[in-house]
């Protein structure tokens, strides 16, 4: 059966204290309504509807920026979870399917949980729910069941003491046939303590009409709402504490892991090692074998087998190391490609380039690619060494088996196999450093007095 997800992101977040969003506060370096669409992606959606409101022109580009084929409405007034739910409706008009929805500041429920959501309505549930035994029910909705009969959902500050005591609460999450969905949807009412239009009434709508409810029941930990900056601590603090497990699990060896910090799709081969102290951002790539040592940071880079990365480097988008090179310690590299065995070992800038097989780039090299208007690209071939302190004027090609002298501008082609020096011949002036020196002291002792 065709599904939709529709996805609840309008919310301000009044007490993130921010000019930002709620959504968008990141979490392990991606928006949090990044990680509700991506769990989504479980059931794999013809069709997934962002139901922005406060600031939507910031929401917007962050959902297209992971799902271009998203759709993006709007909820203008924020009268509850049931009232922005209908804004899907006519993007969704005429769709023949499920619809699932899911909240845009609940970052943890899994693909597992969504999936067996689906499940349960193939199953043959008219409307699905998810729920969690809470270990301190306090604020939530509690799921009345009455006879082994998912009756209704009742709020918290609704609830009677009887329905105070019921543990098992209500998760957020619903999955139905989306036209019985928005025709529920369109029966409730707002009188209740909030005067908000709350999704979960269409239980007890649905009910009268006859249609059975079903509960699908998740661990506490996934329902974590994030709402204050202190829960997103704590979510930050639990996301990490996943993925480093999960990163020992699959053969990584992290020498200290509590100081590891992973993004959200940070990806890592078995044998490699993370020595304490690095941050990977999004979209970084380590295959098998890789070493990352201590005090790195890498974004947006592919790492191959067996390549090493600092201590102190630092890898920004378009990084691209082959089979067994070297990037050591304060070297950074950005939308270069360095070929298999090459070395780029300390105190080098390498930007908009190519670094050849087996070629050496000694210290203080940078490749000066921004003419202040435009980036140009650096071409060096194999087997050639760059001698320390270069400068490379791109655009420039340094060929195969070629040479730089240290201290060189380099600002034409050097062809394969030859060597380029280019630099000031060094001039000596015996006894002129005593007079300038002297000169210079007069001259402050002049200012002091008349100061």
């Amino acid at each position: 059966m065709a599904t939709a997800l529709i996805v609840l992101a309008a919310g301000q977040g009044t007490r993130m204290n921010s000019d930002l969003p709620k959504v968008l506060h990141p979490l392990g370096g991606v928006p949090l309504v990044v990680h509700a669409m991506a769990s989504g992606r479980a059931v794999s959606p013809e069709k997934t509807v962002v139901v922005a409101g406060h600031r939507a022109d910031l929401v917007k580009p962050a959902v297209l920026a992971y799902d271009p084929d998203a759709t993006i409405v709007h909820q203008t007034e924020q009268l509850g979870t049931g009232h922005a739910v209908l804004q899907a409706a006519g993007a969704l008009d005429g769709f023949g399917g499920d619809a699932i929805v899911v909240f845009g500041d609940t970052p943890f429920v899994s693909p597992d949980t969504i999936a067996r959501m689906a499940q349960a309505r193939t199953e043959g549930a008219d409307i699905v729910m998810l729920g969690f035994e809470a270990a301190d029910p306090g604020r939530y909705g509690r799921m009345v069941v009455r006879d082994g009969q998912f009756e209704r959902i009742v709020e918290a500050k609704d609830a009677t003491p009887e329905e105070l005591a019921i543990t098992l609460c209500n998760g957020g999450l619903v999955a139905a046939d989306a036209a019985t969905l928005f025709d529920l949807l369109e029966t409730i009412g707002n009188d209740n303590a909030s005067g908000e239009y709350y999704l979960t009434d269409i239980i007890a709508a649905g009910r009268k009409r006859g249609l059975s409810a079903g509960v699908v029941t998740c661990d506490e930990a996934e329902t974590l709402g994030i709402n204050t900056r202190a829960e997103l601590a704590r979510a930050e603090a639990l996301f990490q504490a996943q993925k480093r497990t999960e990163a020992l699990e699959n053969g990584v060896t992290l020498i200290a892991p509590d100081t590891v910090f992973f993004a959200f799709d940070t990806v890592i081969g078995r044998d490699a090692v993370v020595e304490p102290n690095v941050v990977f951002g999004p979209d970084v790539t380590v295959e098998s074998g890789a070493t990352i040592r201590a005090f790195s940071h890498l974004e947006g880079c592919h790492v191959s087998r067996d390549a090493i990365v600092g201590p102190y480097a630092r890898l920004r988008p378009g990084a691209k190391l082959a089979e067994g090179s070297k990037v050591g310690n304060f070297v950074e590299v950005k939308n270069a490609m360095i070929h298999e065995g090459a070395k780029v070992n300390h105190l080098s800038y390498i930007g908009d380039a190519s670094i050849g097989a087996r070629s050496n780039i000694g210290a203080g090299t940078i490749t000066c690619n921004y003419d202040g208007f435009m980036k140009h690209r650096t071409e060096i071939g194999e087997g050639a060494f760059i001698g320390s302190n270069t400068m490379l004027v791109a655009p420039v090609t340094v060929g195969n088996e070629a040479m730089t002298a240290t201290g060189s501008v380099i600002n034409r082609d050097v062809p394969d196999g030859a060597l380029a020096l280019a630099r000031a011949r060094q001039e000596t002036k015996p006894g002129m450093a005593r007079k300038l020196f002297a000169k210079l002291k007069a001259a402050k002792a002049k200012r002091d007095k008349g100061a």
